[in-house]
């Protein structure tokens, strides 16, 4: 879209030609038309390429934000440890900013996620810790529990939990959410979050739905993580759902929730990058199938929607871009090829409407 390099630009202009460091090319990322994809639906749907973030993904507008909440808070002192359970990106995000702060991180991993992330915090000098995924989350080998007893035995620790701190949904609220309204003219009517922490999607819908209440607010969820309702169980797709409530996901912003499986989060990644010539992860693909699913039911040209895309799929090379991969854990069938996917063979099993999303908290 025009109006998003503009903007875009106007952004990157006004912090002046020498950033004082990589923290401060943080957010200004672009929203770009997916006509392609989008191809015979009346919606437009246009994609926020967080991966355009200096660490590659989303988490970057989260970690400085913590970093200094805490230290302002006297929790985190020069030279510390910042110890975090992390899929990767917000590893990533916080690696560099304590690059840049002198802290030194130890990040604690479930097994599934790819060794490409493993060895990305490594290369920021990160110390990993890898935990077994299919445990229950209060168990003590589990990635939070892990996670737990490093920052009580490493001296100068300190975890910036993710899951529960408020300046994750706030860095969305002050960055994500005005650059989206800006940059549509307002004229957005649908954004849609893959959910993970529940800090991305409630902090750009509360500013949102401030500015215009009708917009409404989609959340993908990954088929087994609570957030559509089912009971928790394993699934393959990284970087989002979860198998408990963390308190910096707002279940009341989001109007409808669409549970998404691992094949059709994956198969729309890889379409999506074909056919738009983005690299684009599994989260990716998870936001765009329940965007593509709501719009199609839409004859509306005038609709808008803003689907935030995570990251890039240069984390997930040996992963969801091997058809060896797709094939070997029953996403990809022994004779079909990543071009005959087609999203309009399938429909979402459950998408909750407002007045059934669980309301964990009251």
């Amino acid at each position: 879209m025009r109006g998003g390099r503009h903007a875009r630009r106007l952004l990157l202009a006004e912090r002046g030609p020498i950033l004082p460091d990589v923290t401060a090319a943080v957010g200004a990322t672009p929203l770009v038309a997916l006509d392609r994809l989008a191809h015979g639906v009346r919606p437009r749907i246009v994609g926020k390429l967080e991966h355009m973030n200096p660490g590659g993904s989303v988490k970057d507008r989260i970690a400085t934000p913590m970093i200094e909440a805490a230290e302002r808070a006297g929790l985190l002192e020069p030279g510390g440890v910042i110890v975090e359970p992390t899929s990767g990106n917000t590893g990533v995000g916080l690696a560099q900013a304590a690059a840049v702060k002198g802290y030194r991180c130890i990040f604690v991993m479930a097994d599934k996620q790819s060794e490409e992330k493993r060895a990305l915090l490594r290369a920021y000098g990160a110390e990993v810790v890898v935990c077994p995924t299919d445990v229950d989350p209060e168990d003590d080998r589990s990635y939070y529990r892990v996670s737990d007893r490093l920052a009580r035995e490493t001296p100068g620790a300190w975890k910036p939990d993710q899951y529960h701190n408020d300046a994750n949904p706030q860095a969305h609220y002050d960055s994500t959410g005005p650059e989206i309204w800006e940059a549509t003219g307002g004229r957005i009517t649908h954004l849609v979050v893959a959910l993970g922490t529940g800090g991305t999607v409630s902090g750009i819908g509360r500013y949102l739905k401030e500015r215009n209440p009708e917009i409404v607010i989609v959340g993908a969820d990954p088929d087994g993580s609570v957030y559509s309702g089912a009971a928790p169980h394993p699934y393959l797709t990284e970087g989002i759902g979860e198998d408990f409530w963390p308190s910096t996901y707002d279940a009341r912003v989001c109007d409808v929730v669409v549970r998404v499986t691992d094949r059709d989060s994956m198969l729309m990644a890889r379409i999506a990058t074909l056919r738009e010539g983005i690299l684009m992860g599994e989260s990716c693909g998870t936001a765009l199938w329940a965007s593509l699913q709501v719009a199609r039911d839409l004859d509306d040209p005038d609709a808008l929607f803003v689907v935030v895309l995570p990251d890039s799929g240069r984390n997930y090379i040996g992963k969801l871009y091997s058809d060896r991969w797709l094939r070997d854990n029953g996403l990809l069938g022994p004779y079909e090829e990543v071009v005959d996917y087609d999203w309009r063979a399938t429909r979402p099993d459950v998408v909750l409407r407002s007045d059934e999303i669980p309301l964990p908290f009251g």
